[in-house]
């Protein structure tokens, strides 16, 4: 069993940056995310999409936004379960809790901070009558591990950033590498679109435009799928492998059977004083919660991460008082030994 001080679900900004503000009170973290790496919607969906209300970063790339916030944290060493989605919650007679997972890895911590951005993500599966019958055994819907295929036919269908950055990445790990999306113009980043282009003009991808793929071929295994043009009928291409990047699907999921005050798949909060649910030992912060005057914003999340964890300090310690001191002047110490601090200016006397 993962033991911490503060169980956060959901790695996102917000649930990164709430490892900084919990190391700063000597709270160690660990965090659950059901995606396979951490930073949420800011990796998964647009890593490369620009950032512009970040407080002293004009334009920050989402991607860029999610590295920085986890090299900031690394002295705080918090511990991850990624591509697992918290199931279910017990509260214990001593008031703390245990968060089970849907692979059955279990977390014991006597608070526990949601901060699952819009919910847990389940991908945009598209309406392929047969596609069920492939999924794990040639169709996947998220990339977790590149070296699967090596060597491989891979067909990608999407037309955003993850379906163009996988296809450049694999265009130097598989066999072929075919991108099908529904019309000739694409929503992801500039460079990304040029780069595809480029590649496709080298013959490390097959760009097909203005199809989509209807229907998929096998036996226990993906062999081939059939693309419908939408100018010139179909065509038959033998893959081992179909990857539809279409996005993700925000649902509360299981943490919405767990008691808490729902409003509009959002979970209420008290904003006058901490962001408790109404379960006391659960904090909701960012996009998940909802109050009155609420703003769906990075930076919101970032001031209630900050304000959640000083009232989590006095849950877990109640006979402790704690007296904040700004970074400028008590510094940062890490749980690995490093110290960051403002260098002392030397006084000499002129006597």
């Amino acid at each position: 069993m993962i033991k911490t001080d503060i169980l956060i679900i959901g790695a996102g900004p917000t649930g990164l940056f709430t490892v900084f503000e919990a190391g700063l009170l000597k709270l160690k973290c660990h965090l659950i995310d059901a995606l396979p790496q951490p930073g949420g919607q800011c990796s998964e969906i647009y890593p490369k999409k620009p950032i512009y209300d970040i407080p002293a970063f004009p334009e920050i790339l989402a991607g860029d936004l999610v590295n920085n916030l986890l090299e900031q944290i690394k002295p705080f060493e918090a511990g991850y379960t990624l591509g697992e989605r918290a199931e279910t919650i017990e509260k214990l007679e001593d008031e703390t809790f245990i968060v089970t997972t849907n692979k059955g890895t279990q977390h014991h911590a006597p608070v526990v901070v949601i901060a699952g951005g819009l919910g847990s993500f389940e991908p945009r599966k598209p309406q392929i009558e047969n596609i069920a019958k492939f999924e794990d055994n040639g169709v996947a819907y998220m990339i977790k591990d590149p070296e699967v295929y090596r060597d491989k036919k891979v067909l990608i269908a999407g037309g955003g950033d993850s379906a163009l950055d996988w296809s450049i990445f694999l265009a130097d790990v598989a066999s072929e590498v075919y991108l099908v999306h529904r019309r000739n113009e694409f929503r992801g980043a500039l460079d990304s679109v040029e780069k595809v282009a480029e590649l496709s003009k080298k013959g490390k991808i097959e760009l097909i435009t203005e199809a989509e793929v209807t229907h998929l071929h096998g036996n226990d295994k993906l062999e081939a799928v059939t693309v419908k043009h939408l100018k010139n009928g179909e065509s038959h291409i033998e893959v081992d492998n179909f990857i539809p990047l279409f996005g993700l699907s925000p649902k509360l999921g299981p943490i919405g059977n767990w008691g808490l005050e729902i409003e509009k798949n959002a979970i209420k909060v008290d904003n006058s004083y901490d962001y408790a649910t109404n379960i006391p030992g659960i904090y909701a912060i960012g996009d998940v919660n909802t109050y009155p005057g609420k703003l769906k914003l990075i930076l919101s999340g970032f001031h209630e991460a900050a304000i959640m964890c000083q009232s989590a300090y006095q849950r877990i310690f109640p006979d402790k008082k704690y007296v904040m001191k700004y970074t400028t002047v008590g510094g940062v110490q890490g749980f690995d030994g490093t110290k960051k601090e403002a260098k002392k200016e030397v006084v000499k006397s002129i006597v």
